[in-house]
């Protein structure tokens, strides 16, 4: 055994020595198409290693890898192959939580910028949420507009979740059946009118619907508590029943209005309801308060299937640190306190924990529709469009926490914000592996396909540089509106190359994106019915 170079604290086994080449080759000295990803480190099958991957480019799978860096010299003359040591192969992350909003909004993203972002980061596959587009994906009718409008755009692989919103209960089954990997609903206004909030009758009909279907149902879990018994679903309508506490540009003011009772409310209601589809895997989107732990983990030591994510912004970013007016933190749930936040990274980091995944969330608009003040700087993009229908009505908004659209833009950016920020905190990159590339990849029904590097899987690698680092500016934001919290900021760990089913995406140092154009597929199979 030798100490792991990577993090100087695991150690691994020693590279095997390169296996005679007449035993090794076999068949793979034809005339298939291959690439050769090579380095002294590679996490393959959640174990930090030497490999060399080797990639069938005609039908995208992995179809061999070695415990060592073989030479070029073992493989037919011509093919493609790079030694990448010391830099790390890693699984293709899968973003499991990303808004493209096409069609509809395609002024604050779509599905060519949104997917050259996500690239850029070493993610090659991304879920779209059935909201902010225009149709949502809670139709059939809904889905098909949207697969049309990504044709031909997508740089990496894309699949797409379903909504559930009140009285769409006999679309759920079709939708399934035309390939959603899974899907979402609101137990609180989702900020756009196409996609109201359901009720726990709304939840009942859709558990019941799905209850023996191969999917998974996610809640936006926040609610407003019940003032009385009586009051019952009706609440979920009402407005809260205080005045902000203080200045609406103001953090503090934005956090006190969506109090962690908010989570801890909705994440009972759920868990009330589960009875009803027992084998049915529930799972809690972007989830923002440790309070509502204790009540995931009970509910799994009774049982229940439920699981929760948490996002990049949660396990990076605190309350204490967000300037009045600084819009560009404005998410629901809301960013809170740095204890929270050390939290969420201690049942992260729990191998029987409910948090299982880390995804970006990135819920971008236009800039103006941040209200951000002059003083706080943001790149705007180049087609920006004119404010109209009183996007911005007076500059008395600028800054204001309630009045700006609600969301963070990081696609492309949660490798090196999870790397950065782990450094204090001990993790390895097979954990990062662990809950942004298999464990996501499990919870949209690909565990068979992607999150992985190992035989028979999608040839997705993200080639990453753990010691170099990069500030996050114009160049490093590639969705459509170069808006963001993590503008300005230092990150450690750069991408340098991404590869999507054995065909080079990306490349920082070199081609940038290519000639090819948009490779990516539309993943529109059914879910396999579990074992």
């Amino acid at each position: 055994m030798t100490l792991d170079p990577f993090t100087d604290r695991q150690p691994y086994p020693s590279p095997a020595p390169s296996p005679p080449i007449g035993t090794m080759m076999g068949d793979m000295a034809s005339a298939r198409s291959l690439a050769i990803l090579a380095s002294s480190r590679a996490v393959v099958e959640g174990e930090l290693t030497a490999a060399t991957i080797v990639i069938d480019q005609d039908t995208g799978k992995i179809t061999s890898i070695f415990h060592s860096v073989l030479p070029a010299s073992d493989f037919p003359p011509g093919t493609s192959y790079m030694d990448h040591s010391p830099r790390v192969l890693l699984p293709g992350l899968v973003d499991a939580h990303v808004h493209l909003n096409e069609p509809g909004r395609t002024e604050w993203e779509g599905f060519y910028t949104g997917t050259r972002a996500a690239a850029f980061g070493g993610v090659t596959t991304v879920i779209d949420m059935p909201l902010n587009a225009i149709p949502p994906t809670t139709t059939v009718a809904g889905l098909k507009e949207k697969v049309q409008a990504a044709q031909g755009k997508c740089w990496v692989d894309v699949g797409f979740y379903g909504g559930i919103v009140p009285g769409n209960v006999s679309e759920l089954r079709p939708l399934v059946d035309e390939g959603v990997r899974g899907f979402k609903g609101f137990l609180i206004d989702s900020g756009v009118p196409e996609f109201p909030a359901v009720s726990a009758t709304d939840i009942a009909l859709a558990m019941a619907a799905l209850a023996e279907e191969p999917t998974t149902l996610m809640f936006h879990a926040e609610m407003i508590p019940p003032i009385a018994a009586s009051v019952g679903d009706d609440v979920q309508w009402s407005l809260p029943p205080l005045a902000p506490i203080g200045p609406l540009n103001e953090y503090a003011t934005f956090l006190a209005s969506r109090p962690i009772s908010f989570e801890t409310y909705a994440i009972a209601e759920i868990l009330s309801l589960a009875h009803i589809a027992p084998k049915l895997p529930l799972h809690i989107v972007h989830l923002s308060a440790v309070e509502a732990i204790p009540l995931l983990q009970e509910a799994i030591a009774n049982g229940v299937q439920i699981t929760a994510e948490t996002c990049f912004h949660y396990l990076s970013l605190a309350a204490e640190s967000i300037k009045n007016g600084d819009t560009r933190h404005k998410c629901c749930p809301p960013i809170r306190s740095k204890c929270n936040q050390d939290g969420l990274w201690e049942e992260l980091m729990q191998d029987d924990g409910c948090i299982k995944t880390v995804v970006s969330d990135h819920s971008p608009c236009t800039p103006n529709l941040k209200l951000l003040p002059s003083k706080i700087s943001s790149f705007a993009t180049n087609n920006e469009p004119h404010t109209t229908d009183g996007e911005r009505e007076s500059e008395k908004d600028e800054g204001d926490f309630f009045a700006a659209w609600g969301g963070v833009s990081s696609v492309g950016l949660g490798l090196s914000i999870l790397w950065t920020e782990g450094q204090a905190r001990g993790i390895s990159i097979e954990d990062i592996v662990k809950w942004c590339c298999k464990n996501t990849a499990k919870q949209v029904g690909l565990e068979g396909q992607k999150g992985d590097l190992t035989v028979g899987f999608d040839g997705d690698v993200a080639v990453f540089d753990d010691e170099g680092a990069f500030e996050v500016g114009e160049e490093a934001m590639l969705f459509r509106n170069k808006c963001s919290p993590y503008q300005g900021m230092t990150l450690k760990g750069v991408v340098k190359e991404t590869w999507l089913r054995g065909h080079k995406v990306w490349e920082r140092d070199g081609r940038g994106f290519g000639k090819e154009g948009p490779g990516g597929k539309l993943l529109l199979e059914r879910r396999r019915e579990k074992p």
